[in-house]
């Protein structure tokens, strides 16, 4: 299974690869975390794109993320990506699209931003055939609030 997105966001890429990498680099201080799962991101190469590998949180699955970024006149960043399972799937339950989402996502999709909390915009989403790109799938881990009475 995999999935592609293309999508706009209010930020110039380097907000949006800085915030990427705060993110994958977060999840070792307590910062962030994968709410899809608890997924382990790692960076595998950051040279002109930004390739990344997603580990589940059972451990059992890996999938591979390439992200390109471009630059636009109105100072924001069109942002391509594409998720692929490492193993044959065809039914993903959207995780090749989550994979991506929480890379990118804001604060006004649910999302929790480590360094820049911007609006993002998917122009463009292709699932494979039998992979799904449900949004609300990607968030099945709530962070715990704390609340003092």
């Amino acid at each position: 299974a995999s999935c592609q997105v293309e999508v706009d966001v209010q930020a110039s890429c380097d907000d949006v690869i800085a915030e990427m990498f705060a993110r994958v680099g977060g999840q070792s201080t307590g910062k962030w975390y994968d709410p899809h799962n608890k997924g382990t991101y790692s960076v595998l190469e950051s040279a002109g794109s930004l390739m990344l590998q997603r580990v589940t949180g059972d451990k059992k699955y890996t999938d591979k993320i390439g992200f390109d970024f471009k630059a636009t006149a109105a100072s924001t960043c069109v942002v391509s990506g594409c998720s692929e399972s490492q193993v044959f799937s065809v039914a993903d339950f959207s995780t090749n699209y989550c994979n991506m989402r929480m890379m990118y996502c804001g604060s006004a999709e649910g999302c929790k931003p480590v360094l820049h909390d911007f609006g993002v915009t998917e122009s463009s989403v292709s699932p494979s055939f039998g992979a799904s790109h449900d949004p609300s799938a990607c968030l099945k881990v709530v962070a715990r609030r704390l609340e003092f009475l």
